[in-house]
């Protein structure tokens, strides 16, 4: 869908905007009805099941594949200083597990960085870009990595990781060992941001609460105390709050962009 030069002539500034705006935005709600596979792009365990964990219900439960990759190993998510960072990091995989399987998550991968020290490195965007080229998503799913106030360093890597491997993994010379190995270059269609600022698409997850804070729950390392009722508290706010925006009970929110058209030198991007 293009617009013609003639009719962008009759319009004005604004109304040419509002024009472009639509014209990009087509179609960018669409791939959580279509996508076959999802990759989800994770900082520590349990990010994307808090932001996602309705999504990626919704989505299994219709026959997707889906799969999480996460950076970094959640060593230092405690502020109990008797809980050792290396008993952490061990409990924290089989919490993710158990969640996983309340989800419909098949797979599950770890890249072990230390917690709190992730970078955006060429190493780690190189093996990103091997996952990708792996799994062959429709979608990949992350963490806004432009989010304002976001003061977690190993968010904002994670996300930046992301978009950059989802750029280059299309390319044969980027991380060029893959394609000699027998890898495809992979062109992954789109890219969806959580915990984002900007949302374009909603997703009804109202069917899928109780099955998200059931995932949520087994992160019970993230909860001392007892304190899930009030981790279920602030997830049934933002989910209400993002409900009225279509409607219903409870959504989730993100940014949908398309890393073939949005993700390089795109003065939209921001808007859509």
């Amino acid at each position: 869908m293009w617009l013609r030069e003639e009719e962008m002539a009759s319009l004005d500034y604004d109304e040419l905007y509002r024009a472009i705006l639509k014209v990009e935005s087509t179609n960018l709600g669409r791939i959580f009805y279509f996508a076959k596979k999802v990759l989800c792009v994770q900082p520590h365990p349990d990010d994307t099941d808090f932001a996602a964990g309705g999504l990626i219900a919704k989505l299994t439960k219709r026959g997707c594949e889906v799969a999480y990759v996460t950076l970094t190993d959640g060593r230092i998510g405690t502020l109990d200083p008797s809980l050792y960072p290396e008993k952490l990091a061990s409990v924290r995989v089989e919490e993710q597990k158990e969640a996983a399987e309340i989800l419909g998550v098949k797979k599950l991968m770890w890249l072990n960085y230390r917690d709190s020290e992730l970078r955006v490195t060429i190493e780690a965007r190189n093996k990103l870009i091997t996952l990708i080229r792996e799994f062959q998503p429709d979608l990949i799913l992350t963490v806004d990595p432009w989010l304002t106030y976001e003061a977690h360093p190993d968010h904002v890597a994670t996300g930046i990781l992301a978009v950059e491997a989802a750029f280059f993994a299309m390319f044969p010379h980027a991380n060029p060992g893959d394609v000699r190995g027998g890898l495809r270059p992979h062109p992954t269609a789109f890219i969806a941001f959580y915990w984002t600022r900007k949302p374009n698409v909603y997703v009804d997850i109202t069917d899928y609460m109780g099955a998200k804070l059931k995932a949520v729950s087994s992160h019970k390392s993230q909860y001392p105390h007892g304190g899930f009722e009030e981790v279920e508290n602030l997830l049934k706010t933002y989910s209400v709050l993002m409900g009225k925006k279509i409607g219903v009970q409870y959504a989730e929110a993100f940014k949908v962009l398309s890393p073939l058209k949005h993700l390089h030198c795109c003065v939209y991007a921001e808007d859509l």
